[in-house]
């Protein structure tokens, strides 16, 4: 009994001074994974501590259960946004990009360190890929607030890159046993067989999940564990069935993030703790399980290698992978440094060491190594170089608090909070739209009854659901020019209120039901909201939003249109049409 208490004590020890050692790595800005390994390292069997961590897959399993809640949690906050305006990218360094970047590092591997070609080959496929929980952590515990594209694309290649390192890797271990030979034809089926069952086994596993919790009646603390459950139970399935179950839990989390949730507070929050504890238990039994005593025999080759890995590598795989899309020449520079290793590299390196690879421990010891200087050399500069590429923008203002409503009929509301910035619409003189049902004001401490007017500084509760919480946030916060502040409540142009709806679908490529394509925009309204209709009012219609503008002896006479309330920049086909359609209704030419 004596042994498993301490045990306990030791383990719950390690927590708690990684999370209050975390306090003092924030005001230095340290990046947190680091802290974590080095935790693991001072407790570990060659530090004070001496804790003795020697069996690699108890410390292999401990890293991929933490990495499954890692990756679900990181799809459950990727919006459905980012992955449009960043699916193509992330997909082609996701794929076409590991294997370049392994193919660069073989040679170096080789020339360094004194490897044989596949073993050379065999870190290059190790070091390949990107680590989401190293990336996901840094950009947003960090609080870097970068262009939706650029972050979405490092997120979702994070995230989705991990099948190819590992298959490759798996395969030249195996390889390197004497367990199998080299076909391309095959290690190229076999990817496409690990990455389709990993998609399947995502979307269906999300699906089950959004089930469970929006028809199944648990208690409301079960409903996080149930998730839980479900999304470690779908990627160890898979893994078993041969797909990849890294890929499985992170699609999984896309989809229930997306979805409307009956818990989705609890849920959320949950999830934020669960994942916590996963970077801390993941990182500090990698940094027990290592022997630092041995890293002085590879620590020049290691930085060397690593170096070569950020400034020559992952750079010419950007580049090349990057050549189809629209992106600037400093955004290819973060992309390409932002290319962080971590607890993937980590746990791919303990493959060989598992297999029994006479270098098995030596690519542990090197693998080790230059995620530590990844971490600590791009980790403490990534802020730094987007302020300096000017790619930091405007944080995007969003509610103090937000909570749930689990009451009957206001399913999908939640109760949000917002204070009131000086130099918010609102304050501006802009007028509160309707939809806007304030419940109660707090001002100087005190509560209030429900008002539609406000002071700065006010923190005003409300009723909202999901699709609002974008127009509350510019309607509160700060606006950044005239054109936040003023255009985006009224629509980017005019036209009038009985332009056909069946030009509007035809121009914007909207898909309208059959009866509606004759009625106009006034009918439309008319039929939305009767005879209750003022300025501000609005209704969506795909990816266009049409306001109430101005209304004549109680008729709707204007329409404003905002082309792109989700602020994607238009293309330039998107800009012609719109100046076309601005004309053609201003001239009475559609109707």
């Amino acid at each position: 009994m004596g042994g498993i208490n301490l045990i306990i004590l030791v383990c719950a020890g390690l927590v708690i001074t990684s999370v209050f050692t975390s306090v003092l790595a924030f005001r230095a800005g340290a990046p947190l994974l680091l802290l974590f390994l080095a935790i693991g390292l001072l407790a570990g069997r060659d530090g004070p501590g001496g804790i003795t961590l020697a069996d690699a897959p108890t410390a292999f399993l401990i890293g991929n259960a933490a990495l499954a809640i890692i990756l679900f949690d990181s799809g459950f906050h990727t919006s459905l946004k980012s992955v449009r305006l960043s699916a193509a990218p992330a997909a082609v360094l996701a794929t076409a990009g590991v294997v370049v970047t392994a193919a660069l590092i073989t040679l170096p591997a080789h020339g360094l360190l004194g490897l044989d070609w596949p073993t050379s080959l065999l870190l290059g496929a190790i070091l390949s890929s990107t680590d989401a929980a190293a990336l996901f952590f840094l950009l947003r515990v960090g609080g870097i607030t970068l262009r939706d594209r650029v972050r979405s694309t490092l997120e979702i290649e994070s995230g989705t890159n991990d099948p190819v390192a590992a298959s490759l890797s798996v395969t030249l271990v195996a390889v390197l046993g004497g367990n199998a030979a080299v076909h391309a034809p095959s290690i190229v089926i076999g990817l496409a067989l690990q990455m389709g069952g990993g998609l399947v086994a995502g979307v269906i596993v999300g699906i089950i999940i959004v089930i469970v919790v929006n028809r199944v009646h648990l208690e409301q603390g079960l409903y996080p564990v149930a998730v839980l459950g479900l999304v470690v139970v779908g990627y160890a399935l898979t893994n078993l069935l041969d797909g990849s179950g890294f890929l499985a839990a992170y699609l999984a989390g896309l989809l229930v993030g997306n979805a409307r949730l009956q818990a989705a507070g609890t849920i959320r929050r949950f999830q934020e703790g669960i994942s916590w504890l996963s970077q801390i238990g993941m990182f500090v039994a990698l940094g027990l399980l290592a022997r630092p005593s041995h890293f002085p025999a590879v620590a020049l080759t290691s930085a060397a290698l690593a170096a070569i890995l950020t400034l020559v590598a992952r750079p010419v795989a950007v580049l090349i992978c990057l050549l189809p899309f629209r992106f600037s020449g400093r955004e290819r520079v973060f992309v390409s440094w932002v290319g962080l290793r971590g607890a993937v590299s980590i746990l791919l390196s303990m493959v060989p060491l598992m297999g029994g690879l006479p270098m098995g421990e030596d690519i542990f010891e090197i693998t080790f190594m230059v995620v530590v200087v990844s971490l600590a050399v791009q980790g403490w500069t990534v802020r730094p170089l987007a302020r300096w590429l000017g790619l930091i923008v405007p944080e995007k203002a969003g509610p103090v608090e937000r909570a749930e409503v689990d009451l009957p009929g206001l399913a999908g509301h939640e109760l949000v909070t917002y204070r009131l910035h000086p130099e918010s619409p609102l304050a501006r003189g802009r007028p509160l739209p309707r939809w806007v049902r304030p419940l109660w004001t707090q001002r100087s401490g005190q509560i209030r009854p429900a008002s539609r007017r406000f002071l700065p500084g006010d923190s005003v509760a409300l009723l909202a659901t999901p699709p609002q919480i974008p127009d509350l946030d510019r309607l509160f916060g700060r606006a950044r020019d005239d054109t936040e502040s003023g255009d985006w409540l009224s629509g980017d142009f005019a036209i009038g209120a009985d332009v056909a709806l069946e030009a509007l679908a035809d121009a914007y490529g909207l898909s309208l039901p059959d009866e509606d394509r004759h009625l106009t925009v006034a009918d439309l309204f008319r039929r939305e909201f009767r005879s209750d209709l003022e300025v501000g009012d609005h209704l969506r219609l795909g990816d266009v939003e049409l306001i109430v503008r101005d209304m004549t002896d109680n008729r709707l006479s204007s329409v404003g249109i905002a082309l792109d309330p989700s602020g994607t920049p238009p293309t330039g086909w998107e800009r012609f049409r719109d100046a076309a359609l601005r004309i053609l209704g201003q001239t009475g030419a559609i109707r």
